[in-house]
């Protein structure tokens, strides 16, 4: 289940993708991903389409989405 989503991910946005927590919970996943880009404003339509992308598919249920940025926030 989790695997055409990550591969998805993958292909059709060219990104870093992973499974990052619940490895051993049964049907639950955290999926990280990491965007570069050449401007903050590039990084930020990327992320706004992956997050439209896995909101729109069928056969997930989004508990949360979460995004943060390098030097926002507490250093």
């Amino acid at each position: 289940m989790l695997k055409p989503i990550v591969e998805g991910l993958r292909h059709r946005f060219s990104l870093s993708v992973a499974e990052t927590d619940f490895h051993d919970k049964w049907q639950r996943a955290e999926v990280g991903v990491a965007v570069v880009a050449a401007t903050a404003a590039h990084a930020q339509d990327v992320v706004d389409s992956v997050e439209r992308w896995v909101w729109s598919r069928p056969d997930v249920e989004v508990c949360r989405f979460e995004t943060g940025w390098p030097g926002a926030g507490s250093e």
